[in-house]
């Protein structure tokens, strides 16, 4: 069995991310939108789209890169991503004096890819994400470059496990928290932080419809992996599952749900009206979640939503908006 972070050493590692990382602020969302929504459901968000660079990616890539000797930081390093991940790399790497060249698919979101690059990276396009494994093993062979993962490995849960410390230490008590799952590193640190932390708190993962390895994976009893992805939560499509992130989720997250385009979409647009929040598809995951194929059975309690990540594009998100208009008009 795969160990999990000790609350010790999450906080250890947040005492050694110190200033590099943004403690991102919590707080009850409140609206007669919400409430016709919720009724008497508590909100709490934990906005980590006001990290830096726009997502929770940082902590994870932060824990990888501050255990690099000299040498290995002095020869950079590189990763694989649609973007947010690529982004915290690409920080990482220059607030600790390196390099990155960043793996993207083509259909990598411009934003997200010109981010990379005021960040210092350099980018390196493939046709798929299923092409940008293989292209950055390449990379690390001819390069000598570390490869820090997106989302696997204890040291990359021990960064995401501190989002969980925080959320627990700003909110207290809570009924639920919800989580994004992407390839399931996010999940995997936060559940294991919001357990040990609230034993009897449920916590909940949540996939989009077309992007669901992790919900084949927990089917299967071993990680998956999906042959593409059909969804507008584009930080959330890992083309598979993986051992250490699998584990961890499979012990302490109690159940997963799925949430469709028109579910996301729709979340997006109540955070907006009621939060005045940018998000991305990604970023209203775990509200949508409680919005939708969890309103019921958490109604009346009180609730931790994460809003993962902020990275959008206006016309992308002008639309998704106005076709959430549309849809419930």
């Amino acid at each position: 069995m795969a160990d999990a972070p000790t609350l010790d050493a999450v906080r250890a590692a947040r005492a050694r991310l110190g200033d590099l990382v943004v403690t991102t602020p919590v707080r009850r969302l409140s609206s007669p939108l919400v409430e016709r929504r919720l009724g008497r459901t508590e909100l709490i968000l934990k906005e980590e789209l006001f990290q830096h660079t726009g997502s929770f990616k940082p902590r994870g890539a932060l824990c990888v890169m501050l255990d690099l000797s000299p040498e290995e930081l002095a020869r950079g390093v590189t990763c694989v991503s649609a973007g947010n991940h690529a982004m915290a790399t690409a920080y990482a790497a220059r607030v600790l004096g390196t390099s990155a060249k960043v793996v993207m698919p083509k259909s990598a979101n411009p934003f997200r890819v010109a981010g990379c690059r005021e960040l210092g990276a350099e980018v390196v396009h493939v046709d798929n994400v299923h092409q940008a494994f293989p292209r950055v093993r390449e990379i690390v062979s001819t390069e000598g470059r570390t490869f820090v993962h997106p989302f696997e490995g204890p040291k990359t849960a021990l960064g995401t496990a501190t989002v969980g410390l925080e959320l627990v230490e700003q909110a207290g008590a809570l009924d639920a928290v919800i989580i994004p799952i992407g390839g399931g590193g996010l999940a995997a640190g936060m559940a294991s932080a919001v357990k040990q932390l609230l034993p009897r708190c449920q916590v909940f993962g949540v996939e989009p419809t077309g992007a669901d390895s992790m919900h084949r994976s927990f089917a299967e009893g071993s990680p998956q992996a999906i042959d593409a992805v059909r969804t507008i939560a584009d930080s959330l499509g890992a083309p598979h599952a993986a051992p250490y992130s699998f584990e961890l989720c499979r012990r302490f997250l109690d159940e997963l749900v799925y949430v469709n385009d028109d579910e996301l979409r729709d979340a997006m647009l109540l955070l907006f009206a009621s939060a005045k929040l940018v998000t991305e598809p990604a970023g209203a995951a775990a509200t949508a979640a409680l919005l939708g194929p969890l309103r019921e059975r958490l109604a009346g309690k009180r609730i931790g939503v994460i809003v993962c990540g902020g990275n959008i594009d206006p016309t992308t998100f002008s639309k998704h908006l106005a076709d959430a208009v549309a849809h419930t008009v």
